[in-house]
């Protein structure tokens, strides 16, 4: 298959026998992509409408913009260039929690510029804003948002904190009885729990810390530097503006649980995967610090799977059995994921593949490795 983008300081679509594949066993997992294909709809809006987070109304209310997905497309990246690619790898697609991802690269952008000096200190050392003024939630810190154990408590953009109470990521059974239900909440860095709202209210105080908006933060300070495209967006809700310092900005999602989010290509996506495998730097220019990249994936001391907003692979908890305890990933619903194995110096794109068969397709491509 021949790439029909060149990616900028990413050479050309080169033989993957040279790259150190075994064609047939390549060809042979790409072919299992395909054939497993996500069953989520592919009209989002009905997939949402239709109860996919299993949340009542009007909670579940779609806030934010959506669009049609397309079916399963990939990128493989080695060393550098592209091993191959499968699908529509240029549309631009909805990423979901993929975006999560992305706001810890903005955070590093953050630490790059001194525009948050102490990401262990008290957020409201920083910024000035009453959703933090309480007595659960004065106290939280930077670190604490990006690893999902703040335990912030409260309403943004109309959808409340306890939404996401009991939500289990490994029982999806567990999930539709017990999330939702509203529990006690601990101190803040003592419970980790994966949370939407919160994830969306860190958004909301990285967009007043720059005092602009984080898309635009994102096109200058990462996306220009590394060539991607101009065709990607960062939405937010109909209800998640504010004026900072005379401004109307929009405060940005981390998902697209109520719509919105990061629409990114696949090939946009593989840059990423490649700025992290370079420690953040590139064409030799530092774009996110390399230091940053580190404490990214440095595992939480509650969830060893989980840095500052990248699934990381644990070797008891991780879900890549058999890759590198160093790799890890940004994932979205659908399921769609961004695998970043820095020892076998791999990208790997995949969208739209069902999520019980992503350790497998990692594995065999993994497998499909020679050299």
């Amino acid at each position: 298959m021949k790439c029909s983008v060149k990616l900028r300081k990413m050479k050309q679509k080169s033989s993957a026998s040279r790259l150190g594949f075994d064609e047939a066993k390549l060809f042979k997992a790409i072919e299992f992509s395909k054939k497993n294909e996500s069953k989520m709809d592919r009209d989002i809006e009905k997939a949402l409408r239709e109860g996919h987070f299993h949340e009542p109304w009007p909670i579940s209310k779609t806030i934010g913009p959506v669009k049609k997905r397309k079916g399963n497309s990939g990128a493989i990246i080695r060393a550098n260039k592209i091993v191959q690619v499968w699908g529509d790898v240029e549309y631009v697609d909805m990423a979901f929690s993929m975006s999560k991802s992305f706001l810890s690269l903005c955070a590093g952008i953050a630490f790059k510029e001194n525009v948050i000096r102490n990401f262990h200190a008290p957020i409201l050392d920083t910024i000035q804003t009453g959703i933090f003024e309480t007595s659960q939630n004065r106290k939280i810190t930077w670190s604490q948002m990006l690893q999902l154990t703040s335990e912030w408590e409260g309403e943004l953009w109309g959808k409340p904190d306890w939404i996401d109470h009991n939500r289990n990521l490994n029982d999806p059974q567990k999930n539709r009885l017990e999330k939702g239900k509203k529990r006690n909440l601990n101190l803040p860095g003592t419970f980790w729990e994966y949370n939407d709202v919160r994830v969306n209210v860190l958004s909301y105080a990285l967009m007043l810390a720059f005092e602009c908006s984080l898309p635009d933060v994102l096109r200058e300070h990462i996306m220009v530097p590394i060539g991607a495209s101009n065709t990607w967006k960062w939405h937010g809700y109909e209800n998640s503006w504010d004026e900072v310092n005379g401004k109307r900005l929009q405060s940005v999602s981390g998902g697209a649980h109520w719509g919105g989010g990061l629409w990114i290509s696949t090939l946009d996506l593989a840059r990423i995967g490649q700025l992290m495998i370079n420690q953040g730097l590139w064409d030799g220019k530092v774009v996110i610090p390399p230091k940053w990249v580190k404490m990214s994936t440095k595992p939480c001391e509650l969830a060893l799977n989980y840095g500052y907003l990248w699934w990381l692979n644990d070797k008891k908890t991780g879900m890549f059995p058999g890759a590198p305890t160093s790799a890890f990933a940004a994932m979205g619903v659908g399921t769609q994921i961004l695998y970043i194995d820095p020892k076998n110096d791999l990208v790997i794109v995949n969208r739209w593949i069902e999520e019980d068969k992503v350790a497998k397709f990692v594995r065999l491509i993994l497998d499909s490795i020679v050299f």
